[in-house]
């Protein structure tokens, strides 16, 4: 997928007459002119409307944004230039404005390469030091191919649906489509809440109908940033354990 597919938005519009020979005052104008397009761009972005629910639709109790990334396999990425690479899609306060997004949206199964998409409240990036996750962690699942795009969705229709019961405590969810595997993990706010965690995971299991025997692993952020790119020693495949319960070839 390309990034003209998820209708990202870069400003690329400049003035070039290729007439290099003007005078130091018309110059001097032009970068004052500049400067104030500039000036003004940025107070129209801070005044940016609300996404609210519109008429007759149904509420959600929180606002969501979505977010695409991409990235080249093997390349190092620091948090600069991994949050220069996240592209926000949109945000939305209803049901109706949610499918409204996903209906246009390619299915995870259906990307390539390591990409991902985050589904996070407005407001919280999906970074891991991000105010809102750096105290947090999140469960990880990691599935065989063919399995993305089905778990993906009962996972968002469950956080947008408070199904986890767990009060503000969920951040976002991500799917990372790999090569061999795809992940998809849940981010919560506060990694030393146990008990928070553990409903998170029973919860996780419901949702998405694991087998019992499924092994799930919590990570926090912390370590995440000590040791990125790792995900820990446990490696779940499902290369067998989600053939009986999913017809999935």
């Amino acid at each position: 997928m390309d990034s003209t597919s998820l209708n990202e938005t870069f400003d690329c519009n400049y003035d070039d007459s290729g007439d290099h020979d003007q005078n130091e005052e018309n110059s001097t104008q032009k970068d004052g002119e500049k400067e104030k397009t500039e000036r003004d761009k940025n107070q129209s972005s801070s005044k940016r409307k609300a996404v609210v629910p519109g008429p007759a639709e149904h509420p959600l109790q929180y606002n969501y944004t979505f977010w695409y990334s991409r990235r080249t396999p093997g390349r190092p990425t620091s948090s600069q230039s991994y949050e220069q690479n996240i592209k926000q899609i949109g945000t939305f306060a209803s049901v109706e404005q949610f499918w409204r997004f996903y209906s246009h949206m390619v299915r995870p199964g259906d990307l390539t390469g390591h990409s991902d998409f985050h589904l996070f409240k407005e407001g919280i990036k999906p970074m891991w030091e991000d105010d809102a996750n750096k105290n947090g962690g999140k469960w990880i699942i990691r599935l065989r191919k063919g399995l993305a795009s089905r778990c993906w969705e009962n996972l968002i229709l469950a956080m947008l649906g408070e199904q986890f019961m767990v009060g503000e405590e969920i951040c976002g969810a991500v799917v990372s489509v790999r090569f061999q595997e795809d992940i998809i993990s849940i981010w919560n706010k506060t990694a030393s809440d146990q008990a928070t965690t553990a409903r998170i995971r029973d919860t996780l299991r419901r949702v998405l109908n694991l087998p019992p025997n499924t092994i799930m692993e919590y990570k926090t952020h912390t370590d995440s940033i000590k040791m990125p790119g790792r995900l820990g020693p446990q490696r779940l495949l499902f290369q067998n354990l989600w053939k009986p319960r999913l017809n999935v070839p």
